[in-house]
């Protein structure tokens, strides 16, 4: 009889326990379900949680002083979490009983004032996290920012810019919340519960025992739930980049879409992103709904559990395990379970921020640990000056392996030369002058500058010496003379100075602001003739020694022709000058004119012989000056 009264008693216990492992169960077989499908399934992280931790400290070791600051302020600020109880229940109990209404005074007293205590830790910790962690994140943009610089042009051509924008901004911020928050929380949390168990067990042994039987389940989910955050943010991650490299292009090149009336279809690509990073966004904040409640049921379980083995215990004056139970112990008790599941409960919001930090962070050193395609060798030097004496070797080139741009090319510039390349499109000409100044690696062959092969110059030397003068100019948002300088220290006489060289000045002085006229995004308040004026005056305020024109005059009309045939004329004079021109008509009076076909030469020499020889440059010199003729040009 005795017995099945026993068992009676414990029959909401049962219940509790079989509810708590049926959820268990269900847990244990979605997670099972999913292990094999990692790949499929987005799940492919390449970085140790352990190697990302370690090289994120890099960062934060320069202000350990700071972290042991905030360290000492945190264990300070948690007492009230580990003694307020203690007095409750000590309140709880005098109030049952014969107490002085002064002591009762000296226990609010003291738990007010470890709660003032408590919340200006809490301020002053706030404070310096939010300074240190801008500083952190500051230092780790600056150094991506550096590294990108870095890379090649052919790296940076295979890297959206809109992936670049997303890994500097969006990806940074994520991290810094590790610094600013999270680090911080998940150290005064694991104090926290510590401090909890531990004055749970001086207080009563026996109930702690039964709070740590929640405390395998807790593991658990939070075990599982990780597994499924870390999936989730990571097709968040990838759908953020997704839709912020469609814009950075659509945005830019929003003008061709007007033009061919496609808004309709941008439209809907558009929303294709936008839904599938809302899919994400869904499927995060389900993983999140759940875990949360999952952990709060176990803090409602174990708080029914208190309530019942000690109300129990203590309306019928029996002990709990040898224990006895008081009013004053189940009060402190409650509490104490609420202080420990509530550190637990904000976990899943931890882990929100840590998902979030690590896959960012994964993304950002993956970016950071990118070789610069064009690295200086060990025995690099440096340029002091160049006189502009150029060869090519045997120069073989391809942007693809297998797939030669350039075949054996071989030519030599001498100092003060101006020599043209001319050819078809995709004929070479425009790779002669990238290879020049490095911007990309070649296969076989050598070039020389000044008889030193550009492998074993510095890069940044080199190209200080090389004027490049595009065909699609870029301008900055700035102004007019902030573009020129680009950082320069110059006066706005040797701007101007510059500008009067190439005639630029012709519709710079027209402008309300002068040398300080805004720039916006592009330069596209500016005519393309204009753009391409700017650029020629840019070059010369940077006075290289070396001129390289790719195709500069080809956006500009018949009447800024004659202007800038009057610079070239000057520009020749200042040194080397290499060109590839658009227009025939600009090159006549290079010193040697190189005629490319299919990766190779052809035919070189002066615009006169050249028209002598009558070869491929006679013809598209003769088709060239029909047309114009044809044309009125």
């Amino acid at each position: 009889m005795m017995e099945g009264k026993n068992m009676l008693s414990l029959h909401p216990l049962l219940l509790v326990g079989a509810i708590i492992g049926a959820v268990s169960v269900v847990l244990i077989i979605a997670y099972a379900s999913i292990r094999d499908k990692k790949q499929s399934m987005g799940f492919d992280r390449h970085m140790k949680d352990g190697e990302i931790i370690r090289r994120l400290l890099v960062y934060a070791r320069p202000y350990y002083r700071q972290f042991i600051l905030v360290g000492v302020i945190m264990l300070l600020g948690i007492a009230y979490d580990i003694v307020s109880p203690l007095i409750v229940g000590r309140i709880t109990d005098m109030i049952q009983g014969d107490f002085a209404l002064s002591d009762l005074y000296t226990l609010v007293a003291v738990y007010g004032s470890i709660l003032l205590v408590s919340m200006g830790c809490t301020y002053v910790q706030a404070i310096l996290l939010q300074k240190v962690g801008q500083k952190i994140i500051s230092g780790m943009r600056e150094d991506l920012f550096v590294h990108i610089e870095a890379l090649s042009h052919s790296q940076m051509t295979a890297i959206p810019v809109g992936k670049l924008v997303t890994r500097i901004t969006n990806d940074t911020n994520a991290i810094s919340l590790m610094f600013t928050t999270l680090l911080v929380n998940l150290i005064k949390n694991v104090f926290v519960v510590a401090g909890v168990l531990g004055a749970m067990v001086m207080l009563n042994y026996e109930l702690t025992l039964m709070v740590l039987c929640f405390v395998p389940f807790i593991v658990l989910f939070t075990v599982i739930f990780r597994k499924f955050a870390r999936r989730a943010y990571r097709k968040v991650k990838d759908r953020t980049t997704d839709i912020n490299t469609y814009l950075s292009e659509n945005l830019s090149g929003i003008k061709i879409t007007q033009i061919f009336n496609r808004q309709g279809e941008k439209l809907r690509d558009f929303s294709q992103k936008s839904h599938d990073l809302g899919g994400a966004k869904r499927e995060q904040i389900f993983i999140f709904g759940i875990f949360r409640p999952l952990v709060y049921m176990l803090y409602i379980s174990s708080v029914l559990c208190l309530f019942y083995l000690g109300g129990k215990g203590y309306l019928e004056g029996t002990v709990f395990l040898g224990q006895a139970l008081t009013s004053g112990t189940i009060v402190s008790f409650y509490m104490y379970i609420n202080k420990f599941f509530t550190p637990i409960q904000n976990l899943a919001e931890q882990f929100n921020w840590l998902q979030s930090a690590f896959a960012s962070a994964e993304k950002v050193f993956t970016i950071m640990d990118m070789e610069p395609g064009l690295p200086d060798a060990p025995d690099a030097v440096e340029l002091p000056e160049v006189k502009g004496d150029i060869e090519f070797r045997d120069m073989w080139f391809s942007y693809v392996p297998g797939e030669w741009v350039l075949k054996g090319v071989s030519f030599h510039v001498k100092p003060g030369q101006t020599v043209a390349f001319v050819g078809a499109t995709g004929s070479g000409k425009t790779t002669i002058l990238s290879l020049i100044c490095r911007n990309y690696e070649f296969q076989k062959g050598q070039i020389l500058i000044d008889g030193v092969d550009i492998r074993r110059i510095k890069a940044a030397s080199l190209r200080r010496h090389f004027g490049q003068m595009l065909q699609d100019v870029f301008l900055f948002s700035g102004t007019v003379r902030s573009n020129l300088a680009l950082g320069l220290p110059a006066t706005d006489e040797e701007i101007m100075a510059a500008c009067r060289y190439v005639h630029a000045d012709s519709f710079i002085e027209r402008l309300e602001k002068g040398l300080h006229e805004p720039v916006r995004e592009q330069g596209n308040n500016f005519s393309a003739g204009q753009r391409q004026l700017l650029s020629f005056a840019r070059t010369i305020l940077h006075a290289p020694q070396v001129l390289i024109l790719d195709e500069a005059t080809a956006n500009i009309d018949t009447q800024t022709e004659v202007l800038i045939q009057d610079s070239l004329q000057k520009m020749m004079a200042r040194g080397t000058m290499l060109m590839v021109a658009h227009r025939l008509s600009t090159i006549q009076h290079a010193d040697n004119i190189i005629v490319l076909n299919k990766g190779r030469i052809t035919e070189q020499g002066t615009h006169q012989k050249l028209l002598e020889q009558r070869g491929k440059y006679y013809q598209l010199y003769t088709l060239q000056f029909e047309r114009e003729r044809g044309t009125g040009a």
